[in-house]
């Protein structure tokens, strides 16, 4: 099955769809993204996706080149394609091109605006339980980790020195505290408190990772947003990472030993449970 990309205004197949060499997202790595989870047809936590594309925008001095309204016009008819299969959601604006390679840019450039769907393959119960590994490296990115930019270097090579470790993830440590992971956001649980550190320019504000404290607030799980620093995480009973896409996935093993018992904890089996009723209700047509 052929699906259509949005790209410039356009629907179009995607081998049809070309950006030029001369784009500053090309050249620079100049530009924002999101990946926003659709279920059942209903795109997840829109608003809160957009708003993040918002303040990234604005973060690197582009205005949004869309309303809400728009976005949510393109990204409906891009998901449509798929009907109500489980997606993914990708959308990305760079600054536009220029005809001078030049740091500096010129005023009024036009973004380019990109976007594609593909079906997401969230894990099954028993993969969740599974959980992954993750190692402990040091956090050399930039110091606007807040912003979505696409220039995810430092985080690819995180992600590649942890898969040579053999784990699936990096929890990144910054000044004796960790931040968040490669590619998630982080918590652990010490002692029934579910704990994950504030937000900050050293980290990005997931939207799962709200979803996540607004779920623990409403059915009584103990939380704080608090630093974490290296000693708390290898003294966590249980270590989680979240995302989009990951959803929320325990970490069984930090740097070859055992998170706690070695297994799924009890606060992640509870926690991951509701997440997985917010996903039902909005595959209904309902309200998370």
């Amino acid at each position: 099955m052929s699906i259509n990309v949005y790209l410039n205004g356009e629907f179009l197949p995607v081998e049809e769809a070309s950006v030029s060499v001369t784009d500053r997202g090309f050249l620079f790595g100049d530009g924002v993204y999101e990946v926003i989870p659709v279920y059942g047809g209903h795109l997840f936590q829109l608003q809160h996706h957009l708003q993040r594309l918002h303040n990234s925008l604005r973060g690197i001095g582009m205005a949004n080149p869309h309303t809400e309204a728009e976005w949510e016009e393109i990204l409906t008819r891009l998901s449509a394609q798929l009907g109500e299969s489980d997606q993914a959601l990708y959308l990305q604006v760079t600054r536009g091109c220029t005809d001078v390679r030049d740091h500096a840019w010129p005023e009024n450039l036009e973004p380019t605006i990109y976007a594609r769907t593909k079906i997401l393959k969230t894990p099954t119960a028993e993969e969740k339980r599974r959980g992954i590994h993750a190692i402990t490296l040091d956090d050399t990115r930039w110091e606007h980790c807040n912003i979505k930019a696409i220039t995810l270097l430092a985080n690819v090579l995180a992600r590649r020195e942890a898969a040579e470790a053999g784990a699936q993830e990096a929890i990144l440590i910054r000044d004796g505290l960790a931040t968040e992971g490669a590619a998630s956001n982080l918590f652990i649980v010490r002692n029934k408190l579910l704990m994950t550190p504030p937000k900050s320019n050293s980290l990005l504000p997931g939207i799962t990772r709200e979803i996540v404290l607004e779920l623990a607030k409403q059915h009584g799980v103990p939380y704080a947003e608090a630093n974490i620093s290296v000693e708390d995480l290898h003294s966590a009973d249980e270590i989680w990472m979240s995302s989009s896409t990951k959803e929320i996935l325990p970490v069984l093993k930090l740097n070859g030993l055992n998170v706690g018992k070695g297994v799924a904890g009890e606060t992640w089996e509870e926690m991951n449970a509701l997440y997985e009723s917010c996903k039902e209700r909005l595959r209904e047509g309902g309200d998370i």
